[in-house]
C-alpha cells in the first residue's frame, strides 16, 4: 500500500519536470533572427562558403579586392591586417533609419575597426576568432574580403564588450602583410 502514494508523488514529478516553457525570450529571438541572416547570405551566389579550419562550421566571404601575395599565412603566424567588425541590431533595417517616433537610429553597430587611424595591426592568425582566423588562412597579402560568420565561429553564445551572444558578425578584412615569411 505504501507503494502507490509514493508512485502518484513520483508520477507528478516527472509530469512537472517535464512540462516545457515555451516562452520565447529575448535572446532567443535574438539568435533566431542572426541565424536567419547568416542562412540568407549563405544561400546567396554573391558569397562563398568557406568551411572552418576548426571544422565547427564555415564562412561565406565575398572577394572585395584581389591581391598580389604568393600565399596565404599559417595559423601561428604573425600577420597585419586592416579591418572593420559589425552587426546590426535588425538585420531587416538599413544601416541607419528614423523610427516612427522620429528618432534617429544608428543599426549597424561597428565594434572595432582599424580604419580610425588607417594603421593595420598586428596580431598572430590564432589570436583572434575561428571565422576571422578561418579566413585570414585563406587570404593572400593585398587581398580584401567582406566576411561573414555565424556566431558559433565569431563569439558564440557569450556577450563580448557590446557584442551579444549569438550575434552574426560580419567583417571587412584587408591583408596587408605577413609578417614573418
Amino acid at each position: 500500500m505504501k507503494k502507490q502514494p509514493l508512485f502518484v508523488i513520483l508520477l507528478l514529478s516527472i509530469l512537472l519536470f517535464s512540462a516545457c516553457d515555451n516562452t520565447e525570450t529575448v535572446d532567443d529571438r535574438w539568435k533566431i533572427e542572426n541565424e536567419a541572416q547568416f542562412n540568407t547570405i549563405a544561400n546567396s551566389s554573391e558569397y562563398t562558403k568557406l568551411n572552418s579550419i576548426s571544422g565547427n562550421g564555415f564562412i561565406m566571404y565575398k572577394v572585395l579586392e584581389t591581391g598580389t601575395g604568393d600565399r596565404a599565412p599559417y595559423f601561428n603566424e604573425q600577420v597585419k591586417v586592416r579591418y572593420t567588425g559589425w552587426y546590426k541590431n535588425i538585420w531587416t533595417k538599413p544601416d541607419t533609419y528614423t523610427d516612427e517616433r522620429g528618432n534617429f537610429i544608428t543599426n549597424k553597430i561597428i565594434f572595432d575597426t582599424t580604419s580610425k587611424n588607417n594603421i593595420a595591426r598586428k596580431f598572430t592568425v590564432n589570436g583572434v576568432v575561428d571565422g576571422f582566423s578561418t579566413a585570414l588562412q585563406h587570404m593572400k597579402e593585398g587581398d580584401k574580403w567582406e566576411v561573414w560568420m555565424p556566431w558559433i565561429l565569431g563569439y558564440g553564445s557569450s556577450t563580448s564588450g557590446t557584442i551579444k551572444g549569438y550575434s552574426t558578425l560580419v567583417f571587412e578584412i584587408e591583408l596587408v602583410e605577413i609578417v614573418n615569411k
